[in-house]
């Protein structure tokens, strides 16, 4: 009985200090009154490899204070999804992809209790056909809306990706990380 209490209260004590402490290598600012930004959001969302969360979260962003920068964001998640979904593949890691699907497809409680089986190699070209599409979609709404600013992130992004080419897609481009602009 008190080793089950050790155990517990030892997991309980290891959750809590992955739940507060940084993810993934990135700083939280623990002063008060400091909130994250939807960019710091993402870019934490990334790391985890939770796509939905980072999707709809440029979406909200989107809805909220449309602007270039949103956009862009929205085209960022939707690229690294793809090439997360390259990588998982070329190393045969279908139980990944599996779980990606997961994430993406699936966030409701009833998913705990109904979970969906899935084929990992036809979700892996559903997905990315769909991630392909939506991305192009919102890179021409960006473009339209500040041609000058697209094309600047997307040589920062080429350097971001230059720069990482192993896991670029598991963050945001140093030179995005602030407060997204009002830019429109």
């Amino acid at each position: 009985m008190t080793t089950v209490i050790v155990q517990l209260l030892g997991t309980v004590g290891l959750l809590t200090m992955l739940w507060a402490g940084p993810a993934a290598g990135m700083a939280r600012d623990s002063s008060p009154g400091l909130e994250m930004t939807p960019l710091d959001r993402i870019g934490l969302y990334l790391a985890a490899a939770d796509y939905r969360r980072a999707v709809e979260a440029c979406q909200r962003e989107i809805e909220h204070r449309p602007s270039v920068e949103a956009y862009l964001h929205l085209t960022y998640v939707y690229q690294s999804i793809d090439a997360y979904l390259q990588r998982l593949a070329s190393t045969e890691r279908w139980l990944d992809v599996e779980q990606l699907y997961l994430n993406l497809a699936h966030h409701e409680v009833q998913d705990l209790v109904d979970p969906p089986g899935g084929l990992a190699r036809m979700a892996k070209e559903m997905i990315q056909t769909s991630v392909r599409q939506q991305g192009d979609l919102s890179a021409a709404m960006a473009t339209r809306l500040n041609r000058l600013v697209t094309e600047q992130r997307w040589s920062q992004q080429a350097a971001w990706r230059a720069a990482h080419p192993e896991d670029w897609w598991t963050g945001i481009p140093d030179a995005w990380r602030g407060p997204l602009d009002a830019q429109h």
